[in-house]
């Protein structure tokens, strides 16, 4: 199947306007993606027709929040293939879903001299976490070095691994290297050692077939904004054992099931880490960015996304100056740069002077 790009184009209200008088070439996406119409029509839908709080409210508004709400999470579940419903928690983005691991299931599960692992390839938001856990409880960091072609070093990554290894966090796809790492290996020689993953899928989830099942993950994160959804919202996925036993992130309303002065009672899963009310308008547009990506098909996705990363490598191969960044063999669609004495932010602003957005 070949897409219509123009028709896919059309669906994006932002696109259709001109920078600096050229017509806009957004290549930002590992940064955030752009809209759908779709969405933007649910969000107005919701605050047109719908908005009320959810899981409270006895009055028709009420009831119908819940139900899109709770459908989007449904929609999640199906998306990575998760066992059910519950395992799904809404967040604020992939940052505060790796928080939350690290406050609860570290809170929790790493003690004095516990080993937490991760790659040099990590966003800041699964690095300082966990430094600041270590640093708390008397933990350490081990980090896995990478090669010149943006791949772990596996045999580095192995002499890491021990009994005292809690949790290997980390990357499924760079967002700055492109490099998918191998996380199903990953996973299955952390295990070996009795240590937990989380995976960091802010990146992978938008062009990869996500099964946290196959891929036996204890944790998957990941962001709404990533995957042409709201800014502002993210997921956590974690397995229904782990979640039961890690105590809540936050204190509040719909996370508790009865409280007195003397003794608090914490909800169920998922709604023990869902303190206060949600951003429910958001999770609810979030489903038409799901149907979105659905409609089109991942598997197409990613062979019209590796085509044209081949045509591009192909392109600038001759460029005088021009250095990649992130050469692995495996890699999403993402093409990173140099270009020999130029500043980058002076080479964005050239690009930017054309229509052309990059990060």
């Amino acid at each position: 199947m070949r897409f219509n790009i123009d028709e896919i184009r059309g669906l994006f209200p932002v696109l259709h306007q001109e920078v600096h008088g050229r017509p806009l070439i957004y290549f930002d996406n590992a940064a955030t993606t752009q809209k759908p119409k779709a969405v933007i029509e649910a969000l107005s839908k919701y605050y047109e027709h719908d908005n009320s709080n959810i899981h409270r409210g006895a009055h028709t508004l009420a009831d119908r929040a819940t139900l899109y709400f709770e459908e989007t999470r449904e929609a999640v579940r199906d998306f990575i293939h998760a066992k059910e419903s519950a395992e799904v928690i809404f967040t604020k983005g992939t940052t505060e879903s790796i928080n939350l691991v690290s406050y609860t299931f570290g809170k929790k599960f790493i003690g004095k001299d516990d080993e937490i692992i991760i790659s040099t390839m990590e966003h800041h938001s699964n690095i300082v976490p966990w430094q600041m856990l270590c640093e708390e409880k008397g933990a350490n960091l081990r980090v896995i070095p990478i090669s010149d072609n943006g791949e772990i070093v596996w045999e580095e990554f192995e002499k890491l691994l021990s009994p005292k290894t809690k949790l290997v966090s980390i990357v499924h796809a760079s967002n700055a290297l492109g490099t998918i790492n191998p996380v199903k290996k990953i996973i299955e020689s952390a295990h070996a050692v009795g240590a937990k993953v989380l995976l960091d899928g802010a990146q992978s989830s938008s062009h990869l077939e996500i099964n946290v099942q196959e891929l036996d993950c204890d944790f998957f994160a990941f962001s709404a904004h990533k995957l042409y959804g709201p800014t502002g919202l993210g997921v956590l996925y974690g397995k229904r054992e782990l979640l039961e036993a890690m105590p809540p992130f936050l204190g509040g309303g719909e996370m508790i099931k009865e409280v007195t002065f003397e003794k608090t009672t914490y909800n169920e899963i998922p709604f023990k880490f869902e303190a206060g009310t949600p951003n429910i308008a958001d999770v609810i547009a979030f489903k038409e960015a799901l149907n979105f990506i659905n409609s089109l098909g991942k598997p197409q996705i990613k062979k019209y996304e590796d085509e044209l990363l081949a045509y591009a490598n192909e392109l600038t191969k001759d460029i005088k100056g021009f250095i990649p960044v992130g050469t692995a063999s495996n890699k999403v669609s993402v093409l990173s740069f140099n270009i020999q004495g130029m500043h980058p932010f002076d080479v964005g602003q050239m690009l930017d002077a054309r229509g052309i957005a990059v990060r």
